[in-house]
């Protein structure tokens, strides 16, 4: 494996779930793969389970980890082609790419969305610029439109705490003062298609996320009908996909404090398991009764990070 962004890239997500519980069971079993390798990993946003379960996956299997806040220390980057660099930015992607890569066996890169131009974001041209121009094997840490490593442990998760054969999972928007990207909802809803679930997302109208994620999911603008026989709720909040009208990607369209998942929202639920990926803006997203009931899994949901990181570096290593 080259290069990780999407769930396909991982192949039979079968085979992959029994590679993670293999590893879960001993984290050190493939340590001598990684011998003399080096991991770059570049942050040009800020991180906290990303940076430290990439770093742990990676000394698990015996590498050696170099971390780049590009933002913190580094020269401040240019990204655009064709611009005269008259401004703050000090040195372009292009010659940084090929200099970092030398220094390195693979390259982990986490870049956030503008959320300003659309098609800029959705062609995801910062990460493919690394794949392009460093000749190193490049994944994903979070890019402008999917976080694979989060929904790839959230599958790892549904699959640990399932308590039927085939789970009905939903996906469901909820408030937040801030305008975010759709990389954690487009993964996971990506993620659920190619999983063995009943899988459905629900947002209020406008919230529409791009039909490339949704695929054969069920979509439904009624939360509590959303709600009724699910056995996880996945909560988070996206700003506006702009899919219906790109002049409103982006925006935040809705407040609406209805859709806060609560105790009575979960009580619609077959006494379901709550999900989110962290970081969490309490008493908007989540009550705290629910984010700290026997029945939330967002610290076992988190500690699986380290897990999908070991696994995609695994088959990362036995690709060079």
């Amino acid at each position: 494996m080259k290069t990780f962004l999407n769930a396909k890239d991982l192949g039979d997500l079968r085979q992959a779930l029994a590679e993670a519980m293999e590893i879960k069971n001993d984290r050190y079993k493939y340590q001598s793969l990684g011998k003399n390798k080096t991991l770059l990993m570049i942050f040009f946003n800020n991180s906290l389970r990303t940076r430290l379960s990439t770093q742990k996956a990676a000394i698990n299997l015996g590498m050696n980890v170099i971390v780049l806040d590009v933002n913190a220390g580094a020269w401040k980057l240019e990204t655009e082609r064709g611009v005269i660099m008259d401004g703050d930015k000090s040195e372009h992607l292009l010659e940084a790419i090929p200099v970092m890569a030398s220094y390195c066996d693979v390259i982990g890169v986490r870049s956030f969305a503008g959320l300003t131009d659309r098609d800029y974001d959705y062609a995801e041209t910062v990460f493919n610029q690394f794949v392009k121009y460093s000749g190193k094997p490049v994944f994903a840490m979070e890019t402008a439109t999917v976080h694979p490593l989060q929904a790839f442990a959230d599958l790892i998760t549904i699959e640990e705490h399932k308590e039927v054969k085939r789970p009905k999972v939903v996906l469901t928007w909820a408030p937040h003062p801030k305008s975010l990207p759709q990389a954690v909802p487009n993964s996971f809803a990506e993620w659920m298609n190619a999983a063995d679930v009943d899988f459905v997302i629900t947002h209020p109208e406008g919230y529409e996320l791009d039909p490339a994620f949704v695929g054969d999911a069920c979509v439904e603008y009624d939360q509590k009908k959303a709600f009724e026989g699910a056995d996880f709720i996945y909560a988070k909040n996206w700003s506006c996909p702009g899919v219906t009208n790109p002049a409103s990607y982006g925006q935040i369209l809705s407040k609406d404090m209805s859709w806060t998942v609560d105790a009575e929202h979960m009580s619609w639920t077959r006494n379901a398991q709550f999900m989110h990926c962290l970081p969490v803006r309490r008493g908007m997203i989540v009550t705290d009764d629910v984010i700290e009931s026997p029945r939330s899994l967002v610290i076992p949901e988190a500690a699986n990070r380290e897990i999908s990181a070991t696994v995609v570096l695994k088959r990362i290593l036995e690709s060079l």
